[in-house]
């Protein structure tokens, strides 16, 4: 199957989910635009990770910000911080996960992939590598990837750089968990 066909089918498929979707979407546009359990949840973007399913969260009731690693960047802090302003959530959620991608490389590792080229890599038992060399980017060299190699220190620097943010209010409770993907489980890091 040629990538092409590959990309249309895929998309056929989404915008097919989507029409089923909508025709029992009901009375959804009724929800109100603040999240009615005045709850966000900063996790990974891996999609072994369904936030609405192992928290058990409908459409209405929580803001889901999402980036590799789950990671307390400029931008997820950004979005935090609008999700308390300006639409009320109270309690804020940090979710990491076990066998996360970013425990597989760092950003020096990231960095010369890019600067050598711009298609997927490949994990192999020597560490990631280039497939093609079709050219990259030294803008790379420029980007902070937040990778980390200790899953329970990278929760409690998250939960630290959010909790000393000076625009974060510091009457928001804010938790921090590792999602276990092999067995669904939640668990606790102090902070």
């Amino acid at each position: 199957m040629s990538q092409q066909k590959e990309i249309n089918t895929i998309l056929d498929d989404v915008l097919n989910a989507n029409r089923i979707y909508a025709n029992y979407f009901g009375d959804k546009n009724t929800l109100a635009l603040p999240p009615s359990r005045e709850l966000a949840i900063l996790t990974c973007m891996d999609a072994r990770l369904d936030p609405a399913k192992f928290l058990g969260i409908k459409e209405g009731e929580a803001h889901v910000i999402r980036n590799a690693g789950g990671r307390a960047s400029d931008d997820a802090i950004r979005s935090l911080i609008i999700s308390h302003k300006l639409l009320g959530t109270k309690t804020w959620l940090v979710i990491h996960h076990s066998n996360c991608g970013m425990q597989t490389f760092n950003d020096s590792v990231m960095r010369d992939l890019l600067r050598e080229s711009l298609s997927t890599a490949q994990l192999s038992e020597e560490g990631w590598k280039n497939v093609t060399q079709d050219g990259g980017s030294i803008a790379a060299d420029f980007v902070p990837f937040l990778s980390f190699t200790d899953l329970e220190k990278s929760v409690r620097d998250d939960l630290y750089r959010i909790r000393n943010h000076p625009l974060v209010n510091p009457k928001v409770t804010i938790y921090g968990f590792i999602y276990q993907v092999e067995t669904g489980k939640l668990i606790s890091v102090p902070f």
